[in-house]
């Protein structure tokens, strides 16, 4: 059975791009079939971080009006086995595009990959209750600040009220200094805080700045304590989902 992970942030700068971006190839490292879906139409950036822009002709509004075949609009990584892309559109949704089209959407690409990751928009709006209508959980990207925390926690209440039940956490851009320091909340109070589960923590690393830049995913650089970082959270969820069985194995 496939699953649909619906990434979001209550506010941006975040780095949800970068988490959908590395989540899903570290997913395909594994050798599962995967394709990250930008639905932040208007201030897409998922083409840029995976470094395939100029692969994009069909984008997820020409596949969801019709224009195109969801086939037409995957672009392979091929940096990976089983890593494909749909961009977004560079112009915001037009109003005419349902719940039920990204519904529907979902469903036909269950049928090829074992994992579909989707790049949703930030904050709370009609964009984001569109990139989440399919989704069978969501993760949830924040920085460890107050106010970051604060909109997460708003996104999370309408998630709920949405009546998506599973719900993590990443924690991003951590500075352990600063935490020890107190000028950030302490681990154990965001815990405390914050309804999702916590399932990963990324520390602030220039690397990381540099490797989105480059339209390198990070996790491609193998034995780094980032890549493996990636690895914990992605065998985090895969324990969370028993019975997900990889099509890639099907295919061998």
């Amino acid at each position: 059975m496939s699953k649909v992970y619906f990434v979001a942030s209550g506010k941006g700068g975040t780095g949800k791009t970068m988490f959908a971006c590395n989540l899903g190839a570290s997913y395909a490292q594994k050798g599962y079939r995967v394709v990250i879906v930008d639905m932040d139409m208007g201030q897409r950036n998922l083409d840029l971080y995976m470094g395939l822009e100029n692969n994009v002709v069909f984008d997820v509004y020409d596949v969801m009006t019709g224009v195109c075949p969801i086939r037409q609009a995957l672009i392979r990584d091929r940096r990976f086995q089983s890593l494909y892309m749909i961009g977004s559109s560079p112009v915001r949704d037009r109003g005419d595009l349902t719940p039920l089209h990204m519904q529907i959407l979902c469903e036909k690409l269950k049928e090829s990959f074992d994992y579909i990751i989707i790049d949703a928009p930030s904050g709370i709006d009609d964009s984001m209750v569109l990139a989440s209508a399919g989704a069978d959980a969501a993760i949830i990207v924040s920085t460890p600040e107050y106010a970051a925390l604060r909109d997460a926690d708003s996104l999370d209440t309408e998630l709920i009220r949405m009546g998506v039940r599973n719900r993590y956490l990443v924690l991003n851009k951590l500075v352990a200094e600063l935490m020890t320091e107190g000028v950030l909340p302490k681990l154990r109070d965001i815990i405390v805080m914050m309804r999702p589960k916590l399932i990963g923590v990324i520390q602030f690393d220039q690397n990381i700045n540099i490797s989105t830049n480059l339209g390198i995913p990070i996790v491609l650089k193998e034995n780094t304590y980032i890549s493996r970082n990636f690895a914990n959270i992605r065998d985090r969820l895969i324990e969370s989902e028993p019975g997900l069985q990889c099509m890639g194995e099907e295919d061998k």
